[in-house]
């Protein structure tokens, strides 16, 4: 089930120490995962995501992929990209309105060939049994892919990405305390979580709330913990578990999805400037933030080797050029 999948991007991607930010947090030493270097239309992680999910697709015959998410959704570029590739006809619904000009993943998805629809206040999927239905009465066998790519079949490219980066581990003599990343969706989480249940990672996960919208009724938390009962079961993993065992911290999602203050714009000119590595500035800006936080406060036990799983996203950058104009938000 794990190895079932359509090759999309370029893997084991970089696992390195950030040398300047663990000299300015002495207390900590700091590495990343680069998934921002998967290589599918830029990077980032829903690449492994979309391996499972699109070969799923093929595998029922379908022609026809419809998604959602934001206008700015590094998902909906990624699955643009990965129906060019396999040869499938591309659907996105994006809330909001249509805008006169095009930019950042908006851009990118329209040039990698996606028929866009415009949802309005609808962001996270709403419209897509209509706009299958409208579809498969012209002719067209579609497969429709959740919000986020956040389903049992998506989380199983995070479950193998516990595998690669416990490889990588291994190779470089290295323990991981910590693994930082955004989560939005759901499915990373749950990915990550079964993964280190199968593969034996010692290393504790601190999610960091990106939206504190619901999807579909239910709580992030919800989600995370319906895709994981699902995963034990499905792959055999002898583990009981409860909603409240699902861990998320919500301490930088107040201001909402998308919404970039200055928290975002500091950590983003932190690791740009000292390392050379660009976040976005609605997923990892906020999350890197977060863990920056973290280490500031000491909440984590000194001496501790940190991960951050840099998820990529970086054309969002140029929708928020007068946000980050400002550079004097550094640490």
């Amino acid at each position: 089930m794990i190895n079932n999948k359509f090759n999309l991007g370029f893997f084991p991607t970089p696992l390195q120490e950030l040398r300047k930010l663990s000299k300015k947090y002495p207390d900590y030493t700091i590495f990343i995962k680069r998934d921002d270097n998967t290589g599918l239309a830029s990077g980032g992680n829903k690449t492994r995501k979309l391996e499972y999910l699109i070969k799923q697709a093929l595998d029922e015959g379908c022609d026809t992929i419809i998604t959602a998410g934001a206008q700015q959704s590094n998902h909906c570029r990624q699955t643009a990209a990965a129906c060019s590739i396999a040869g499938l006809k591309c659907h996105l619904l994006l809330g909001g309105e249509k805008p006169e000009v095009y930019d950042g993943n908006l851009l990118l998805s329209s040039i990698l060939g996606a028929n866009i629809h415009f949802t309005g206040k609808n962001r996270k999927g709403e419209d897509r049994v209509i706009l299958k239905n409208k579809l498969e009465k012209e002719g067209n066998k579609c497969f429709v892919i959740p919000y986020g790519g956040s389903n049992f079949t998506g989380a199983l490219g995070f479950v193998n990405a516990v595998k690669e980066l416990k490889e990588q581990l291994m190779e470089q003599k290295l323990k991981i305390d910590y693994i930082f990343f955004a989560s939005s969706s759901g499915g990373m989480q749950a990915g990550l979580t079964l993964g280190k249940e199968i593969y034996e990672l010692n290393s504790e996960l601190i999610p960091i709330s990106i939206d504190k919208d619901e999807t579909n009724g239910l709580s992030l938390e919800e989600v995370v913990f319906n895709i994981i009962k699902e995963g034990i079961k499905k792959l055999n993993i002898n583990k009981n578990i409860q909603l409240s065992d699902i861990q998320l911290n919500r301490d930088y999602d107040k201001d909402g999805y998308g919404v970039v203050t200055n928290n975002e714009i500091s950590a983003i000119h932190e690791l740009a400037k000292n390392e050379g590595i660009l976040l976005d500035p609605v997923y990892t800006g906020r999350a890197f933030y977060g863990m920056l936080d973290f280490l500031e406060e000491k909440r984590i036990p000194a001496n501790s080797n940190v991960l951050f799983w840099h998820t990529g996203g970086f054309p969002a950058i140029f929708k928020y050029s007068t946000e980050l104009k400002n550079n004097t938000f550094a640490r």
